[in-house]
């Protein structure tokens, strides 16, 4: 069940044990893709410190489309392989930028954004889409937020169906 009380509360760097739980909570007995990964947006925004933007970008064809997310409003589609999105799912693998500014291909859906972390969401050998965090401050995501999102991203998928259909 999912504590209410906790949607308020920021949670110390890298501690993403109770944020786990949580998710576990609002995961529990729903399988829509698209509700989930708008409960992981808004419990995981409201819960890490240092952070100006999070959300999902499904992949569709060779895009990968703007999902649920908290924060500004987003670049609605990138192309598999352009910025750290479209690099990190090109990849396969978990990107972290510590200064977007000096990545090559940044796209600038934020201005204020100075640091990134991508993990990519793979079902068995298909990749569904990305789990985007962006923070204000350079340098802002390690490897605690790697295994901790990483982890997010997995529950996610593994208490859900397929990728959200397109409106």
């Amino acid at each position: 069940m999912f504590d209410s009380d906790f949607e308020t509360a920021r949670l110390p760097r890298g501690d993403y044990a109770p944020l786990l739980s949580q998710l576990d909570g609002l995961l529990a007995g729903e399988a829509d893709l698209g509700a989930n990964a708008a409960n992981l947006a808004a419990l995981a925004f409201h819960a890490l410190p240092d952070i100006n933007w999070l959300g999902c970008y499904w992949l569709r064809g060779d895009t990968l489309v703007v999902g649920a997310f908290q924060g500004r409003p987003a670049c609605t589609r990138i192309a598999l392989g352009q910025g750290v999105c479209g690099t990190a799912a090109a990849r396969r693998e978990t990107v972290i930028v510590e200064d977007v500014h000096a990545f090559p291909g940044h796209i600038a859906c934020d201005p204020a954004s100075r640091s990134e972390i991508v993990v990519p969401l793979i079902r068995g050998d298909r990749l569904l889409g990305v789990l985007d965090v962006d923070s204000p401050l350079p340098a802002r995501f390690d490897a605690r937020d790697r295994t901790g999102l990483e982890a997010m991203a997995a529950r996610l998928l593994a208490a859900s169906g397929e990728a959200p259909p397109l409106p």
